[in-house]
C-alpha cells in the first residue's frame, strides 16, 4: 500500500522515501532498486568522475532516478551537471554550497531541484534559488555535514519557515532515520518525507564493501564520530565547519584532535590509508556512517528496506 504525502506527489513515488546520493556508494544498481520499490533512488555524483557517472546512469537505465552533487566541487567542473542532465534525471540534489548558479539549468532540463540544508539561513537561500524540496539534515547523519543542528529541531523550524513563506516546496528530513519510527516521526514533525543514507549504505546493492557493511551491523550509534581527519588524508578541501561522520577506529583514535600532527606526517599517513583502502582494513580505512548505525542489524536488499520502513511508518501513523 502506498504512503502518500506532498513528497510523493512531487516526486511521483508511492512512498516518501529518497535514498541519499552517497559518493562512491550510491550507484545505478542501488538507485534503480529503490525507485523500483516505490521510492526515489539517487546516484552519487560526489566529487565528479565522468566515466563512473556515465556508467552508473547506464546501469539504472529504464528506471526513474536522480543524481546528487557536492556543489562546491561541481564548480570545478560544471560540465558534470550537463552530463547528468543528458540522462534526464528525475531530480538533482545539491548540497554544501549556494545552489543558485546551478538552479536554472536543472529546472530548464525538467528535473526537480532538491537542496540539502543544515541551517535556516541555508534554507532561505535554497528557497530563493527556487528549490522544489529542502532536505533538512541534522548532525546525526552520516557522511559530511555542517554545524550542530539536530534533525529533531531543524525539521519543525523549517516546516514553520515554509508555512510563513507560503511556499509549496516539499520538506524532507535527514539524519538518524533508519526505520519506520524515524519516518513517522519526521512526518509528525512537519516533514513530507525522509532522505536516508546510512540504512541504504548497508543494502546488498550498495557499493560499500561487504566488510564495511558488517562493521555497521555490529556498531552502535555511540561508535560514530564527526571528524576532519579523513578529509585531510584524502586531500579533500572541505570548507570550514564541515565534518564527516564515520565509525571510530584506530586511525580516528590516533589523529582526531591531532590534526596538526597529521598534516606534518601527511605523505606517510596517506600512503598507509590508501593501502588500507585496498586491503579493506577498516582499522584505518573509513566506514562512512551516521548515528543510525545502532538501528541497523542486517544487510538486506534495498527493496525490502523501502517496504519495511513504509509499512512500519504507516502502521504507527494509523495507530
Amino acid at each position: 500500500m502506498p504512503l502518500t504525502t506532498a513528497a510523493t506527489d512531487l516526486l511521483a513515488t508511492s512512498t516518501p522515501l529518497v535514498q541519499a546520493p552517497m559518493d562512491a556508494v550510491a550507484g545505478g544498481d542501488l538507485a534503480a532498486a529503490v525507485s523500483r520499490a516505490g521510492g526515489l533512488g539517487m546516484i552519487g555524483g560526489g566529487y565528479g568522475d565522468r566515466d563512473w557517472l556515465t556508467d552508473q546512469f547506464h546501469r539504472a537505465a529504464g528506471t526513474r532516478v536522480g543524481c546528487g552533487f557536492i556543489t562546491w566541487s561541481l564548480r570545478h567542473d560544471p560540465a558534470l551537471l550537463d552530463l547528468a542532465l543528458e540522462h534526464h534525471p528525475a531530480a538533482v540534489m545539491l548540497g554544501f554550497d549556494d545552489p543558485t548558479d546551478f538552479a536554472r539549468p536543472v529546472r530548464e532540463a525538467g528535473s526537480l531541484l532538491l537542496c540539502q540544508v543544515h541551517t535556516r539561513q541555508q534554507a532561505e537561500r535554497a528557497l530563493d534559488a527556487g528549490a522544489d524540496a529542502l532536505i533538512a539534515q541534522g548532525c546525526e547523519a552520516g557522511g559530511h555535514g555542517y554545524g550542530s543542528r539536530t534533525t529533531l529541531t531543524l525539521v519543525p523550524e523549517l516546516a514553520d519557515l515554509l508555512t510563513r513563506r507560503a511556499s509549496t516546496a516539499v520538506l524532507l528530513a535527514a539524519g538518524g532515520i533508519a526505520d519506520g519510527r524515524g519516518l513517522a516521526a519526521a512526518l509528525v514533525l512537519g516533514a513530507h518525507g525522509a532522505l536516508l543514507g546510512s540504512r541504504f549504505y548497508t543494502t546488498a546493492e550498495a557499493l560499500s564493501t561487504p566488510e564495511a557493511r558488517q562493521h555497521v551491523v555490529h556498531a552502535a550509534g555511540d561508535d560514530t564520530v564527526r571528524t576532519r581527519t579523513y578529509d585531510l588524508v584524502r586531500d579533500r578541501h572541505w570548507p570550514d565547519g564541515h565534518t564527516i561522520a564515520v565509525l571510530g577506529n584506530e586511525f580516528v583514535d590516533r589523529w582526531h584532535g591531532n590534526e596538526t600532527d597529521l598534516v606534518a606526517h601527511l605523505d606517510q599517513t596517506r600512503a598507509h590509508y590508501q593501502q588500507a583502502l585496498a586491503d579493506r582494513d577498516y582499522r584505518t580505512a573509513n566506514v562512512t556512517i551516521g548515528q543510525a548505525a545502532g538501528l541497523i542489524s542486517t544487510v538486506t536488499p534495498a527493496a525490502d528496506v523501502v517496504t519495511e520502513i513504509t509499512e512500519q511508518a504507516r502502521a504507527l501513523l494509523g495507530r
